[in-house]
């Protein structure tokens, strides 16, 4: 049965292609409805932290995260903070670009243009590699511990691992989570081109991503632009409050020609109580601060209608008590235990997982990646889009079709 068909509680007669029934319609639930709300762990503050640390915030911004959702934390890192992050972003650029010209796919190189200009370059040569860029993104590794940020060490490959990792960060999750601190499987950096469609993420609660185990419990997001994020290049959207039902609202897939999972703005009023005409805030965010925000608080991104490329990089954390709501593909990664000060994480193990050689063994059919043998292929596909109804079907539902069936 497709997505979106409607089941009877009475017989089912099919003619022509048609549904003839004499009872009433029930709407099929998918997988990703749930009656349960859990609003404690998402609007009760932990209690306030023994020993004041580095990094931490004041105790009412903790309190107006758990009140409103998220907050705005301002000037956290400096610009030569975040340099080794930009350096390794323009390497990944530079990696596609040669792959891209060596393939006979674009004519130039495009090596004179810089970070916030060089990926639309090659965007307007071959439609998509914005795509391509976010879906081959693999997080630049280095095996050694490298827990703060607060000296910067020229080692290239490290520089998302150390800001995941950063002392003063920690810190300020022990505020939100306790003292047992794990990096959650999930992080994206965010290939935001001007003036493309299939970078515009539209309204979504975060766990309607994951698998239903994430519904109960907070998951961190820091949202971290690496230039000044304003409305013209596409900062984010937030709905104030609309985390403090402790629900996950019915979603849809998906939006346009993405991969990208749907919330209609009557869902977030009527399931989640946000007023639409109060609640709706557009945060622009100056590079060295970032959003933070739970798992549960609509969000979106504006389209970007600016000239440059708006990079940024959402990375997360979580208690490791709890599940990690990743559809046992992979677990997180612990940074911090109460019981082991000297915690090292266990980075090879964390690196070791191919989320999507993982997912698609847990199907029975192959598919094939498409006629450049997938490097090329900018279909993105996952098991979120088999939470939800489809009410729009394009390439990335179709491939989601082909492996689940």
């Amino acid at each position: 049965m497709r997505s979106g068909d409607w089941f009877f509680s009475d017989e089912i007669l099919i003619g022509a292609g048609l549904f003839f029934t004499m009872a009433s319609p029930e709407r099929r639930r998918f997988p990703g409805e749930v009656d349960a709300a859990h609003p404690e762990p998402f609007t009760v503050a932990p209690p306030d932290v023994e020993e004041k640390k580095e990094g931490q915030l004041p105790r009412e911004e903790i309190q107006k995260f758990f009140d409103e959702g998220y907050i705005v934390v301002r000037d956290y890192f400096s610009r030569e903070q975040l340099d080794p992050c930009t350096e390794d972003i323009s390497l990944m650029v530079d990696q596609l670009a040669n792959k891209l010209y060596t393939a006979g796919k674009i004519s130039d190189l495009y090596s004179d243009y810089g970070l916030f200009e060089r990926l639309t370059k090659l965007e307007d040569e071959y439609p998509g590699s914005n795509v391509l860029l976010f879906k081959f993104q693999k997080m630049p590794k280095v095996t050694l511990p490298t827990p703060s940020l607060t000296t910067i060490v020229p080692c290239p490959g490290q520089s998302f691992q150390r800001l995941w990792t950063n002392d003063r960060l920690l810190n300020l999750m022990e505020q939100i989570l306790g003292p047992d601190v794990a990096g959650h499987p999930v992080w994206n950096l965010r290939t935001k081109t001007p003036r493309s469609e299939a970078v515009n993420i539209p309204w979504h609660q975060d766990s309607a991503y994951m698998s239903n185990e994430s519904y109960d419990h907070m998951i961190a997001s820091a949202w971290i632009p690496f230039l000044d994020a304003t409305p013209e290049n596409g900062t984010l959207q937030l709905a104030k409050k609309g985390h403090r039902s402790g629900k996950v609202a019915v979603h849809e897939c998906c939006a346009g020609p993405t991969w990208y999972i749907m919330l209609q703005e009557e869902k977030m009023r009527d399931t989640l109580g946000v007023d639409l005409a109060k609640d709706i805030v557009t945060e622009p965010v100056p590079c060295g601060s970032f959003i933070l925000f739970n798992n549960l608080i609509p969000h979106r991104s504006l389209p970007n209608v600016s000239n440059q490329v708006r990079w940024s990089v959402d990375l997360r954390w979580q208690s490791p008590h709890h599940n990690y709501g990743f559809y046992d593909i992979q677990d997180g990664v612990i940074f911090r235990s109460r019981d082991q000060p000297n915690l090292v994480p266990d980075w090879e193990k964390f690196f070791s997982v191919d989320r999507k050689e993982v997912w698609r063994k847990q199907y029975a059919k192959a598919v094939s990646e498409g006629p450049d043998e997938g490097q090329f292929d900018t279909r993105i596909t996952g098991p979120w889009i088999g939470k939800w109804e489809t009410v729009h079907h394009n390439s990335h539902t179709d491939l989601f079709q082909q492996i689940t069936a």
